[in-house]
């Protein structure tokens, strides 16, 4: 079942990208190791840019394919569901990749063909 379209990807992708920059200073993530804030962190840099070149209905410059853009935020979830294990996050820093990588996740499986 395919449920979430360019479209609506497009319009999760700004709130998603600052929500891993904020949260950390939020949720003060980082106390099983520091790293647990700052990939965060920038990870939420990266993907703002990355929306903001993706050519899809919120993207400004338009240059990178959506399906690039795809690929980039399958590497992500997956990334975040084998860090807090590689680095050894306990608590909220594990919580908090596991569930952003299994949304991610969630969201790339879940997108429909147009």
């Amino acid at each position: 079942m395919k449920l979430i379209t360019k479209k609506i990807h497009a319009f999760l992708d700004y709130p998603v990208a600052l929500a891993l920059i904020g949260l950390p200073f939020l949720l003060k993530l980082g106390s099983s190791n520091p790293l647990a804030f700052y990939i965060s962190v920038i990870t939420g840099s990266a993907a703002l840019l990355l929306t903001i070149l993706t050519d899809h209905q919120t993207g400004v410059i338009k240059v990178i394919s959506y399906k690039f853009h795809l690929a980039v935020d399958f590497i992500v979830g997956l990334a975040f569901v084998i860090i807090p294990f590689l680095l050894g996050f306990e608590g909220l820093d594990k919580i908090f990749y596991l569930v952003n990588g299994i949304a991610v996740l969630t969201v790339v499986g879940l997108h429909k063909e147009e």
